[in-house]
């Protein structure tokens, strides 16, 4: 679904880069007032709390995944093209430090401290994307594209945390070209010859 542009998408926008360049402690609504141009006060009147911001911003962050999901399956029928064009996307986004990380990456690492609601959002990312990675490789498993070791769940699984580790991976080492260091092989394993 496309957003039209408010002043409240401005403030998640904000969150979200203040977000990805620090983590969830790393900014105040001061902060975003100073970027966008706007009073604190502004911000509570569309965000009363910090937790509602930030809920707010993933479970948008959700929707647009599941969009971008959906034109994938509606663009790429097959399911290794699929896993291509997903890791493709991430592998360019680390590639490009202009274009979006996944917030709920790094919002996973913080988990403990995150308000409940959030947690809440950040979780059912990881569910909803874990169902459809499992829908994939069961797909390309039955077409024979696809070798899975252990069952589609638990390759899902794999493959998530693979993805997810290998963009941490890249950012912490300052070196995008980790990440396909990290996922080729996995790619390799499942994927049979043709």
């Amino acid at each position: 679904m496309a957003h039209s542009s408010t002043m409240a998408d401005d403030i998640l926008t904000c969150a979200r880069s203040l977000i990805v360049a620090g983590g969830y402690d790393s900014f105040s609504y001061a902060d975003i007032a100073a970027v966008v141009g706007i009073r604190k006060a502004s911000i509570h009147h569309h965000f009363p709390a910090k937790a509602d911001l930030v809920r707010t911003l993933v479970a948008r962050y959700r929707e647009d995944a599941q969009t971008g999901i959906a034109a994938l399956e509606r663009n790429v029928p097959d399911p290794v093209g699929q896993l291509d064009a997903y890791t493709g996307y991430w592998q360019a986004c680390i590639a490009d430090e202009s274009a979006p990380f996944c917030v709920c990456a790094l919002l996973a690492t913080q988990i403990p401290v995150l308000p409940p609601e959030v947690a809440l959002e950040v979780r059912a990312h990881f569910r909803s994307l874990s169902a459809w990675l499992a829908s994939v490789l069961e797909r390309g498993a039955r077409q024979g594209s696809l070798r899975l070791d252990g069952t589609a769940r638990a390759e899902a699984e794999t493959f998530l945390a693979t993805v997810h580790g290998a963009m941490l991976s890249a950012r912490a080492y300052g070196d995008a070209g980790m990440f396909g260091l990290i996922v080729q092989p996995l790619m390799a394993r499942l994927v049979i010859s043709r």
